[in-house]
């Protein structure tokens, strides 16, 4: 595997992948993040160049995440692929994936993670179609941007209100409501995104979050929340404005995605803006025995 760190590979890059959306929206978020400072400290790996099959991200392990190999927050991957041939090789070499190291994985039908395991002593702890069922694509601030005109009405924000990015103080309440969350493993996580990437949030008079998101490394709107007592009153539009604007000048598509039975998400991404894309997104979740 080839490590890619010129900014003109990069680029190349970036141009191959979009022509692959939407199921390269991981990939290409993951890449484009890298390309812009690198924040989340990752790596772009193909098995080739500039003729590629395969495009994996990943993040090199740290002394502290290299002694806790079960945490799989702090081992994101994503993985496009053309031939399923050269995906498997890619799987089998331990220089491109430690089967050691718990990890989480991002890809589509058609370049999904294959679900075999190449070394034995592996353990699959879940290969679910739902944890990105539903991917979204924000249409609002590019419409916005080029002067058109839209059907959705943008909110303003209430009295006493205001918006400012995330801190790492407000961490242990993203813990807490995060359905995936509640443990020091992604607490850690959560304070990883919100100091090194952007994030939103509308704060209350005493500068407590009402309603937030943040983006993670892939470059995906993620982990949006609002407080049930402020539900129904815009905000989460608001705090997804404030990110698209953001993300959208620096180049990025605007994505997230969302559970199929999660109602209330899905009424407020359709009031963004967002559009339902075809396909499903996979998460793959290895840990070590």
């Amino acid at each position: 595997m080839r490590i890619l760190t010129c900014p003109g590979q990069l680029q190349r890059l970036e141009d191959a992948l979009r022509r692959s959306l939407p199921a390269s929206l991981p990939v290409l978020g993951a890449v484009m993040t890298v390309a812009r400072g690198n924040p989340a400290a990752h790596q772009v790996l193909v098995d080739s160049w500039p003729d590629f099959t395969v495009v994996l991200t990943l993040s090199p392990p740290c002394p502290q995440e290299l002694a806790d190999p079960g945490d799989f927050y702090a081992n994101q991957l994503t993985a496009f692929y053309r031939e399923e041939g050269a995906w498997r090789a890619v799987l089998g070499n331990p220089e491109a994936v430690d089967w050691s190291r718990a990890f989480q994985m991002q890809g589509e039908r058609g370049g999904e993670p294959c679900a075999e395991p190449p070394a034995p002593g592996t353990r699959l702890t879940g290969l679910s179609p739902g944890m990105q069922d539903g991917v979204h694509e924000a249409v609002n601030e590019v419409a916005a941007a080029k002067g058109l005109r839209g059907p959705w009405a943008q909110p303003q924000i209430p009295a006493g209100l205001r918006l400012a990015p995330l801190s790492p103080s407000h961490v242990p309440l993203l813990n807490a409501t995060w359905s995936f969350g509640g443990t020091g493993r992604s607490r850690r996580f959560l304070e990883g995104l919100v100091r090194a990437l952007p994030s939103a949030c509308i704060l209350d008079p005493r500068g407590r979050p009402l309603s937030w998101s943040l983006v993670d490394p892939l470059g995906c709107l993620s982990h949006g929340y609002t407080v049930p007592a402020w539900r129904g009153r815009g905000l989460s539009g608001l705090v997804l404005a404030a990110l698209g604007r953001e993300l959208h000048a620096r180049g990025f598509p605007l994505y997230c995605g969302v559970l199929p039975c999660n109602a209330p998400s899905l009424r407020a991404l359709h009031a963004a803006g967002f559009l339902p894309q075809p396909g499903t997104f996979y998460m793959l979740l290895s840990t070590p025995k």
